[in-house]
């Protein structure tokens, strides 16, 4: 199922704040910088991953819903990604 592009430009966004956290995080360890803070940026970005997963499977459960029949997938498919993510 390919998903409609205007829905998913949160999620865009979200994964490419989550890049530049992590190019920061690189920085950091680079910088000898304290555990905790480094820590501390790796957690947010790991929750900005996971919320991107979790947007992209609720909208493409969105789109199975409305059209169950389109690309053959599921909403059991759908719910074994969600599960993936977890």
């Amino acid at each position: 199922m390919k998903l409609d592009q205007d829905e998913m430009q949160s999620v865009l966004r979200r994964l490419k704040r989550a890049q530049g956290q992590l190019g920061g995080i690189i920085a950091m360890i680079e910088d000898g910088r304290e555990c905790q803070d480094i820590v501390t940026q790796m957690a947010a970005v790991s929750k900005a991953i996971d919320r991107a997963g979790f947007a992209t499977v609720a909208q493409g459960l969105r789109q199975c819903m409305a059209d169950p029949d389109e690309d053959g997938v599921d909403v059991a498919t759908m719910e074994k990604l969600f599960l993936s993510l977890a």
